[in-house]
């Protein structure tokens, strides 16, 4: 139940969770990210909540440039919208601060295109002109692509009005360390956008000695350092050589005006395309396309790919510090990313862990060996997760931990695991055990031969244990233990036996005295019956005998008094008497 519960709770948070990226993906309007109030920048908690929400890699386009230069028009125009950024018509600025738009990449699969429109440099209202310089300095921190929007030519008051590219040292940091040679470091690009400028209502022909040029070529001359040592010189070069030095990857586009009619040039955002010169619509969507395929995702040196959080937690850090009055520092914010993000991988690795263990291991599992494999490939997979999610991890601390984490939700697992396999081995031989036990109960073992009686049914359990499934690994420890449990009962049953076995056998010898005995003496009885009654027949016989003599001479007796009473009879002359009789 707890499982099927877990699971349900799991599922409802990855939904909210997909919710909420969702909706601040598909933003159907811009929002204030960080607000400018002259005083000092803040970061609108709304908007950040909106960036952090976002895990997906993101592809940040910011644009700068002096106001009323038609920045918004060009960000409206990659969000695919006509409307959106304010675009204003009249000599007041319009956007102050930093505007955001999230939007999904529409040819970068898992990535957010994150716009990011900034107040124009230059405003005469402005009572510090040192924000303008902080402007600049963070959509340079936090674009992957930084467009710079300037009207009608790159020449030298273009080149100085880009000033803020040569305070980009004072206003950046890359080391902590006071010693860093900064100017110097590979580093200081490698945390640096793609540069492209975007020069609005060109008029120029692009052609150098009469020969065709693209406006590439066109930047890169401009962009050439004049030639001398003096002061003077050295101060027109200044922003080439911070251009040069800071954007090494650098992309130009020339605009012709949207249309000569000044009345829709106040109101472009309610202009429909077909309105504007065909020339002007076909650089607009080079510069989309070219913006769409070459920008790349955000990422920090050494590769560390930025989400909607990362890049929501660096502006935070770097609002903050320009708030205290200090200059930003790179490495301090991205080891202040780490402190946050390596915690928290650990803790989305491990719950990731614990959410696949519970769903992937059936308890009780047949052998430890199960459990193992299962956790090993859930191991895997949480350590590929904190990899994704974490960076600058010095010294593999934070892994450390997540694999101690880890082991120690292992063991938690394999206690479970045990638990799971004794409780239900145990349930199962109380259930057939219970016949056994209301024998016991009942004495029907204490009677000669009841030891084998309680063998019989004892392994009649035995063998309907063996035969279940899924015991788990407990299963010969449980049985083990109910057999030792019944041990002694099972003595008791034999002594038991073996006394009335005794006994029984001592009443049988006896009663078999008794039954050889009375065989005996019924076989004398017998015998002097039989002896008595030969005697009588022999009795009998005699008797007989005596009697048949008895006659015998009786008849003799009789022949010879009838024989003397014939001769009697007889004449007394021998000569008369016949010559037999004689």
């Amino acid at each position: 139940m707890r499982a099927g519960s877990a699971f349900v709770s799991i599922l409802a948070w990855s939904l909210l969770s997909q919710v909420t990226i969702i909706s601040a993906v598909f933003m159907e309007a811009p929002i204030c990210l960080v607000e400018n109030t002259n005083e000092e920048l803040t970061v609108n908690p709304q908007a950040l909540q909106i960036l952090t929400s976002i895990d997906k890699p993101v592809v940040v386009v910011a644009i700068v440039g002096l106001y009323r230069t038609g920045k918004s028009y060009l960000m409206n125009r990659l969000a695919g919208k006509n409307s959106g950024f304010s675009l204003g018509s009249t000599v007041q600025s319009e956007t102050k601060g930093i505007w955001m738009w999230c939007l999904p990449h529409p040819s970068k699969q898992d990535h957010v295109l994150v716009l990011l429109d900034t107040e124009g440099l230059g405003d005469v209202e402005k009572d510090d002109p040192k924000n303008d310089s902080w402007i600049f300095a963070l959509a340079v921190l936090l674009s992957s692509t930084f467009v710079y929007n300037s009207m009608n030519t790159i020449n030298h008051q273009a080149l100085e009005q880009m000033q803020y590219v040569t305070e980009l040292t004072k206003l950046i940091k890359i080391k902590s360390s006071p010693n860093a040679v900064e100017e110097e470091s590979e580093e200081f690009v490698g945390f640096f956008p793609d540069f492209v400028w975007t020069v609005r209502d060109f008029t120029l022909e692009l052609k150098i000695d009469g020969r065709p040029i693209t406006p590439d070529e066109y930047l890169e001359n401009a962009l050439k350092l004049s030639k001398g040592n003096d002061s003077k010189v050295e101060l027109i070069n200044l922003p080439r050589e911070g251009i040069r030095k800071f954007f090494p990857k650098r992309k130009c586009f020339t605009f012709d005006r949207p249309t000569n009619d000044k009345s829709l040039l106040a109101h472009l955002q309610d202009v429909q395309e077909s309105q504007l010169e065909a020339s002007f619509r076909n650089q607009t969507d080079n510069f989309c396309s070219y913006i769409f395929s070459n920008a790349k995702p955000k990422t920090l040196s050494g590769g560390i790919m930025v989400n909607g959080n990362r890049l929501g937690k660096l502006l935070e850090t770097y609002v903050r510090t320009i708030s205290s009055g200090d200059v930003p520092c790179l490495e301090n914010a991205v080891l202040s990313l780490a402190q946050t993000e390596n915690p928290a991988a650990v803790q989305k690795a491990a719950k990731h862990y614990m959410e696949q263990m519970a769903l992937k291991v059936d308890f009780p599992t047949e052998s430890l060996q199960d459990l193992l494999s299962v956790h090993t490939e859930c191991e895997k997979e949480a350590l590929s997760i904190f990899m994704k999610h974490s960076f600058k991890d010095e010294n593999q601390k934070y892994q450390k931990e997540l694999v101690q984490i880890l082991e120690t939700e292992k063991d938690g697992f394999i206690r479970q695991n045990e638990e799971v396999s004794t409780k239900y081995c145990q349930d199962q031989l109380e259930y057939l055990s219970q016949s056994l036990r209301e024998a016991i109960s009942k004495g029907n073992f204490s009677v000669p031969g009841g030891y084998n009686l309680y063998s019989n049914e004892r392994e009649k359990i035995i063998n309907s244990y063996h035969q279940l499934s899924r015991k788990g690994l407990k299963a010969d420890e449980v049985l083990q233990k109910f057999l030792q449990l019944l041990a002694v009962t099972e003595d008791s049953i034999l002594q038991t036996d073996q006394a009335l076995t005794e006994q029984k056998t001592a009443l049988e010898a006896e009663q078999i005295k008794r039954e050889a005995a009375e065989k005996e003496k019924k076989l004398l009885e017998q015998q002097q019956i039989e002896m008595q009654q030969n005697i009588e027949a022999q009795q009998r016989t005699y008797e007989e005998k005596l009697n048949q003599l008895k006659k015998i001479e009786e008849d003799r007796t009789k022949i010879v008094k009838k024989q003397m009473k014939m001769q009697l009879a007889k004449p007394k002359c021998w000569r008369c008497v016949p010559h037999g009789e004689l």
